[in-house]
């Protein structure tokens, strides 16, 4: 496809051919999901029950690299077709997007994180 030898060329962006082409095929089944679940918001929240996982880590190195809500979503992504999705990027993932409080319990923003999680419907 000339938009993906296009991307390839792009000294901006990571240029690996698997992970261009990764994200071609990605876009396709994020859409799919997207029509089968109405929003993928729906889908991938379906895996933490709508409401974000509450830790109560003390150290930063208790923190784990994965779940096994992120080892879910990642089997289930794949067996969808998405590619680059292991479950660590998507424990990674799920952090970022406040899918799960792993701040540690002196951290100024856990409390703040833990009540948000608590008006979530």
């Amino acid at each position: 496809d000339k938009r993906v030898e296009k991307l390839l060329s792009d000294p901006s962006i990571v240029r690996n051919r698997l992970k261009v082409n990764s994200a071609v095929s990605n876009a396709k089944a994020f859409l799919k999901v997207q029509k089968e679940f109405g929003t993928f918001c729906e889908y991938i929240w379906g895996f933490v029950g709508g409401k974000p996982i509450q830790t109560s880590f003390k150290k930063d190195g208790d923190i784990p690299a994965t779940s096994p809500e992120s080892d879910a979503l990642s089997q289930d992504l794949k067996k969808r077709g998405f590619k680059f999705v292991g479950s660590t990027i998507i424990y990674a993932h799920m952090q970022a997007t406040g899918m799960v409080n792993d701040h540690v319990t002196g951290c100024f923003r856990y409390k703040p994180c833990k009540a948000l999680a608590r008006n979530k419907t």
